[in-house]
């Protein structure tokens, strides 16, 4: 099958094009300002610069390549980030899908029964508020969505994108909420961050943990998990939204015990206000019984075994 992943230089999308390209597939990977080291995906697969604010851009990839199945990975990912650039992030994270689905439909105009599987990466930040206000911690697909960041209203737009598409231009597509993930080659999340200052804590003999809020509670999943269920959502999925995401929820400071464990030494924890938001959910977990209903997709990663091999990618990459 061709297959193209926007956004592989992400963590998500460097680890899937080389899954699929392991599993025989003809694979095409595209980055624009990689949040990885792609020198690191092996080297047989082919990847291209995309900026995917720009039409012509996307156009060129699909139209010449012609996948099909398109995982739409490409974004401006992080929260953080989106207070201090909102723009940048709108236009990426809502032009950019913009330009995915007018370059099928584009397409179409010459080759009609084009029809590819598209796969867009949501986010539970689309819920924002709700989650604060739910009695019942995992929240469903059909729950009231009230982004508390710029990001999150950038994925809200994306999703209403994606789904007017399907409505109005039969493209199919599956809209994935995704709920906390990390794994190898992440930057930025608590536990990229966390596991990598613990490395260097190791060569240095500093063990100061800088931290933010650590009663806060996230359903972590490791990367290779999914990764399963995005490409189960592509072969089973039936077009519409989904959640994904763990169903074990964890208070960040557990997180910090787990390292300790694995390190065998102990931090000196200080609150830093520049990692704390400016609103912050309180906890974040999906209902995935839709998911499991229409793939079988079940979790399998520890979160004792992600954090153990996110120390030892760090213990190379440092």
């Amino acid at each position: 099958m061709k297959v193209l992943v926007t956004g592989a230089g992400g963590m998500v999308g460097s680890h899937m094009v080389e899954l699929l390209y392991n599993q025989g597939h003809e694979v095409l990977g595209t980055y624009y300002k990689p949040t990885t080291d792609i020198t690191e995906i092996d080297q047989s697969i082919k990847m291209v610069e995309c900026d995917v604010r720009y039409y012509h851009s996307v156009y060129r990839v699909v139209s010449s390549f012609m996948p099909e199945q398109i995982y739409h990975l490409a974004a401006q990912s992080y929260p953080t980030v989106s207070w201090k650039d909102p723009q940048a992030t709108i236009d990426t994270n809502v032009n950019g899908t913009i330009n995915l689905f007018e370059s099928i439909k584009a397409i179409r105009q010459v080759f009609p029964d084009y029809d590819p599987m598209v796969v867009v990466a949501c986010s539970s930040a689309e819920y924002g508020q709700t989650l604060n206000e739910l009695e019942d911690p995992y929240v469903r697909e059909d729950a009231l969505l009230q982004p508390l960041h710029p990001y999150g209203v950038s994925k809200v737009g994306q999703d209403m994108l994606s789904y007017q598409y399907f409505m109005n231009d039969k493209i199919r597509c599956i809209r994935v909420r995704i709920f906390n993930s990390t794994g190898t080659r992440k930057v930025n999340d608590v536990t990229s961050d966390f596991t990598k200052r613990a490395i260097i804590a190791e060569r240095s003999g500093d063990y100061t943990l800088k931290v933010g809020n650590l009663k806060s509670k996230r359903a972590i999943m490791d990367q290779r998990d999914l990764v399963k269920g995005l490409m189960l959502l592509a072969d089973k999925g039936v077009p519409g939204v989904y959640n994904l995401s763990s169903e074990h929820c964890y208070v960040m400071e557990e997180i910090v015990h787990k390292i300790e464990k694995l390190i065998g030494h102990e931090f000196s924890v200080v609150v830093d206000p520049e990692l704390l938001r400016p609103t912050d959910e309180k906890i974040i977990i999906g209902n995935i019984d839709k998911l499991k209903r229409d793939t079988g997709w079940c979790q399998e990663i520890s979160l004792d075994m992600t954090i153990s091999d996110m120390l030892d990618y760090w213990r190379t990459h440092i």
